[in-house]
């Protein structure tokens, strides 16, 4: 089979270009840049596009067998000062992939949403019978909710072969990004991350067991269908007490999430004025502030046949990726400075 994969140099997206190939499949990669795709494996067909411009992707989509649509403006913080990007690449971006998908009578696609398009705290119980309203907790999960709802499930009514999945918060190794979630990792492996809040719960995801439930998507998927493929969810807690099982750095100190909506209203109003630091926005300190998403992933496991790791497992495989990136260690005297012990 041969695939086309948007959004294949970011985290998600190299995953599933590699388990593609793996699986003895053909892959052409959509990057702005060529020189974006340079971790991706040789036998990588690397095209130069942009989702925001259809006849860009024309030449590379037509012929393939499936379309693999990952490509996204993922950023929770800065969002209010991006709403014109983040519209034009996670709502507009979305909309030329599908219709050129339709266009050229691709025969299956899979779109990546997210299980930030429920609401925080909104519901007890999430599957995919839920219709959630629109959230404004972030711009990012707005955006992605508009392309879901608005452009992705339409299309599929009116017959698109698209299958949609739904990760949680995902990590691993290869992430080139220094958004909410890896800037929160490296904040705690340093020592810097001040506090973290009491009830925030939410599916923690390995990148290698998301790329796995995307392929099994294309392969066993229905189309017209949504399925959630993260794992069972975590409180945050948990989280960085198994971190800290494994690196030896202490959890942070534990507070309330009315701690984080304090904080978050105060910078609400600072930041009409300045820039505050990177993950002191308002909008990052919101995410901390009571999430609960209790997603169900049973359609998934049953249907897909979709795994996931232990927690431990998983945890493991990233931060020892994550201590060893050069960033991350001192080297004065041609020394290097461990920040922990793994």
């Amino acid at each position: 089979m041969k695939y086309f994969v948007t959004g294949s140099t970011g985290l998600i997206g190299s995953h599933v270009t590699t388990d593609l190939l793996a699986a003895g499949h053909d892959v052409v990669a959509l990057t702005r840049s060529r020189s974006n795709a340079s971790h991706l494996p040789e036998a990588v067909t690397v095209v130069e596009g942009d989702i925001t411009d259809k006849e860009s992707m024309r030449d590379a989509m037509a012929g393939v067998d499936g379309v693999f649509h990952i490509a996204a403006w993922f950023y929770v913080g800065p969002g209010p000062r991006n709403v014109e990007k983040a519209e034009r690449i996670n709502v507009e971006g979305t909309r030329n992939v599908l219709e050129l998908m339709e266009e050229l009578e691709i025969p299956k696609g899979v779109y990546t949403s997210t299980i930030g398009v429920y609401p925080f705290r909104e519901f007890d119980y999430i599957d995919e019978t839920v219709e959630p309203n629109c959230p404004e907790s972030a711009v990012y999960n707005r955006t992605k909710w508009e392309a879901h709802y608005e452009v992705a499930k339409p299309l599929m009514e009116d017959g698109l072969p698209l299958v949609i999945v739904q990760p949680g918060i995902v990590y691993g190794p290869g992430d080139k990004s220094y958004g909410s979630i890896r800037g929160m990792f490296r904040s705690y492996l340093q020592g810097d991350l001040p506090m973290i809040p009491r009830g925030h719960y939410a599916p923690w995801d390995h990148v290698g067991d998301i790329a796995d439930g995307h392929r099994r998507a294309m392969e066993h998927g229905t189309p017209g269908e949504t399925y959630i493929i993260s794992g069972k969810p975590r409180h945050v807690v948990d989280v960085l007490e198994c971190a800290e099982e494994i690196t030896g750095v202490p959890v942070p100190r534990v507070v309330s999430p009315m701690v984080f909506a304090g904080l978050a209203r105060i910078l609400g109003v600072i930041e009409r004025i300045v820039t505050p630091p990177e993950g002191f926005e308002a909008e990052s300190l919101r995410f901390f502030t009571g999430v609960q998403w209790p997603v169900d992933n049973s359609k998934a496991f049953e249907e897909l046949g979709i795994t996931h790791r232990s927690l431990e497992e998983g945890l493991r495989d990233y931060l020892d990726w994550e201590m060893a990136q050069p960033e991350m260690r001192g080297d004065t005297e041609g020394e290097t400075r461990e920040v922990a012990r793994l």
